[in-house]
């Protein structure tokens, strides 16, 4: 545990030192406040239906989507990537800690920066808080969602980062994967197989997050993404084994 630790440190400090680190959550914060500024003017418009604005700000439009299938490969990109390519992977894989160890300590770190940049947005609900009621079980768990979301994203990218020297290659192979995993479940229309249809409907992250957005934790939902981000991390840890005296 205690070497797991040193390494989430380790890698937290490299992303507060690098200027990208501050770039994304420039951009982050900035993107999300536009499009939260954009919510509110649309649901302030008479003509539109009623609609809670948290709803909406919680995967309820597509731009939420699109920075996110950027934003996490970007985070994501250099963690195994620039190991390889500096050459010091090898020299971390030396000592003791195991493969795994360095796999899960990235991640973590990955996943705690992840956090770490939705946390300025608790101010827009306590924005609306001032205004109107908020049903505080239904932020809980849309942010629940979000921080799912991060599990898996972050592990297609710690994947993604493990197979090549090169950062850029690395975030490009990462937002592929993530659009085809995305994309899997908005086929759940096309379907006309019953049992298919199911299958897509089941791994519809849109309908996740939906569902989380309207205050319904469903154990299934949290029981997809958690094994698909265990399968992608598992399969991490064997490409740093296969690739480690390359």
């Amino acid at each position: 545990m205690r070497k797991t630790l040193a390494l989430i440190h380790r890698e937290l400090v490299a992303y507060f030192s690098s200027p990208l680190a501050y770039v994304v959550l420039t951009a982050f914060l900035f993107f999300n406040g536009y499009v939260f500024w954009l919510i509110m003017a649309y649901l302030n418009d008479p003509r539109t239906q009623a609609m809670t604005p948290l709803k909406l700000f919680f995967g309820g439009t597509i731009f939420f989507w699109l920075f996110l299938l950027f934003v996490v490969p970007v985070i994501t990109m250099r963690l195994i990537a620039e190991e390889r390519r500096s050459g010091t992977l090898e020299v971390l894989l030396t000592a003791p800690v195991s493969e795994g160890q360095v796999v899960i300590g990235k991640f973590l770190a990955a996943f705690i920066f992840y956090l770490f940049l939705w946390l300025p947005t608790v101010v827009y609900v306590v924005i609306l808080k001032q205004h109107a009621a908020i049903d505080l079980y239904k932020v809980a768990s849309g942010y629940l969602g979000i921080a799912l979301l991060g599990v898996l994203f972050a592990s297609v990218g710690l994947f993604t980062s493990a197979f090549t020297k090169n950062q850029i290659v690395a975030a490009i192979f990462a937002f592929a994967v993530l659009v085809v995993l995305f994309s899997m479940g908005l086929l759940e229309q096309l379907a006309t197989n019953p049992a298919l249809k199911g299958a897509l409907g089941y791994m519809n992250l849109w309908d996740h997050m939906d569902d989380f957005a309207r205050g319904l934790v469903d154990t299934r939902r949290i029981v997809y993404q958690l094994s698909l981000a265990g399968l992608f991390l598992f399969l991490t840890v064997k490409v740093v084994e296969a690739r480690k005296w390359r």
